[in-house]
């Protein structure tokens, strides 16, 4: 049920990133969410398996009519799953209601996509009071045929595998769920009429499924189990906009819908562009209460403008003591837990450099200075770094039609763990072999640092043109 979202014209509207936890008797999580904009807020809620970042172009150009807070949901991006087995429709939906009662909404005028919209359908049907307006792109009306198509075939069990099997699957059940409905059977009549093979679209939504894991499963469960949640035609609820476009799977559904309550429409839209202007001029009809967001205070994103860099610098942490990885991965790898950590430009979560990562450390000095006086750092420690030549320990990892990039870069990581440096397979280069760090998950942990890293090589040789000054 996924479909990549991307409108035509926005601006360059800033993006800020936030982590808010939401604590209750029984437990506490963290959620990441995203901010953009000025004006009424919005609430964006994403599809399975993707994250906030499927919004981004949204938000940017929604950006100058609304104040766009779109969060991870529970298990995906960023944000901490649910502290239940096999969560239901409606433990989304309070989810959303919590982060919402959390983060300072007065009143909800929200957009939801695919399964985004499902829960979001949960949540009005079940507290409308809570709503302003409602706007659904791709909301399904299953037939049980249908739902047979959509069973737990479509959720296949999703871990780390030893030698990265998982990738190849990744990247394929990505590729081909463009091509026809259900991913998993190829037939002609079940085409697509917009098959892609875009690398970058593939590259964005395979890297949303690998931070999410096998909760992906759970999201996608949810939806696919929920039910026909539209309220009764006679019910007394917020205005709300059903609508799809040509091309997604679920626009068809539009014409199965019995009678919607007042103040409910349906329509059609010719391409994404139109479906998201659509929406947008609906919400603004109906705008909900102003407020400042609430956040954590002890981890998120520092806005950094300084040695050619601006952008966020993503931390955690607190301490006199900066704690910093080497080139090629990030702070989640480090073993500095509680101390204060960043991920430096180009890797990690932190935004990448503007243009091409510089070379020399002055630059890359110049960010973890801004970094230092904002926390009041005393001391910075740095991971060492690897053994090797950058050209070699660095190769390209841009997203191929194949996927092939992701099978490399896990080769890269398991080898690391063998033979130092990594590309050197000889008995003098053989290093201790610890099998408990060679653990698939463990891992994945390291490939996901390297393949965020787009400024692996040019920080290894900042950091050995610093040695010689």
């Amino acid at each position: 049920m996924s479909s990549e979202i991307c409108p035509d014209n926005f601006t360059a509207m800033k993006i800020t990133r936030h982590y808010l936890t939401i604590k209750n008797a029984e437990s506490k999580r963290r959620v990441h969410y995203r901010k953009c904009g000025d004006g009424p807020p919005v609430l964006l809620i994403h599809q399975s398996p993707r994250s906030s970042a499927e919004y981004e172009t949204v938000m940017r150009q929604w950006g100058e009519r609304f104040t766009c807070i779109a969060p991870d949901s529970p298990g995906f991006g960023q944000s901490d799953p649910l502290p239940v087995e096999r969560p239901s429709t409606a433990d989304y939906a309070d989810a959303i209601i919590a982060f919402a009662d959390a983060a300072g909404f007065r009143g909800i005028a929200a957009y939801g996509f695919h399964s985004g919209g499902i829960f979001l359908m949960n949540a009005l049907r079940r507290y409308p009071e809570k709503f302003v307006a409602l706007g659904v792109g791709g909301y399904p009306c299953f037939r049980e045929d249908e739902l047979a198509d959509v069973g737990e075939d479509y959720l296949p069990p999703f871990a780390p595998k030893e030698f990265g099997e998982h990738l190849v699957w990744a990247w394929n059940r990505m590729l081909e769920q463009s091509w026809y409905f259900p991913w998993f059977k190829p037939e002609n009549s079940r085409r697509l009429p917009n098959p892609h093979a875009d690398p970058m679209a593939l590259q964005n939504m395979v890297m949303d499924l690998l931070a999410s894991g096998d909760s992906y499963r759970d999201g996608y469960r949810a939806a696919l189990t929920a039910g026909f949640d539209v309220p009764a035609a006679t019910a007394s609820v917020p205005p709300a906009f059903l609508s799809s476009y040509h091309g997604d799977p679920m626009t068809a559904h539009m014409k199965r819908f019995p009678a919607l309550p007042s103040g409910w429409t349906t329509q059609e839209q010719s391409d994404p562009p139109s479906h998201f202007a659509a929406n947008a001029d609906f919400l603004e009809k109906h705008p909900a209460p102003a407020f400042t967001p609430a956040t954590d205070e002890d981890a998120g994103f520092l806005h950094v403008s300084a040695g050619g860099f601006d952008g966020l610098i993503h931390w955690q942490g607190a301490g006199k003591t900066l704690h910093l990885h080497a080139p090629g991965r990030s702070f989640d790898v480090l073993s500095a837990s509680g101390r204060l950590k960043i991920d430096l430009p180009g890797h990690g979560l932190s935004d990448p450099w503007g243009g091409e990562p510089p070379v020399d450390y002055d630059a890359w000095q110049r960010v973890i200075s801004v970094v230092c006086a904002h926390f009041n750092v005393e001391n910075v420690e740095s991971e060492p770094l690897p053994k090797g030549e950058p050209d070699l320990l660095y190769p390209d990892l841009n997203p191929d039609r194949f996927g092939g990039h992701l099978v490399k870069a896990w080769a890269i990581v398991r080898a690391a763990h063998v033979f130092e440096p990594w590309y050197a397979t000889a008995r003098d280069n053989a290093v201790s072999i610890d099998t408990a760090a060679m653990a698939a998950d463990k891992l994945a942990r390291e490939h996901l640092a390297l393949i965020r890293s787009s400024a692996a090589k040019a920080l290894h040789i900042a950091r050995l043109s610093e040695r010689m000054i």
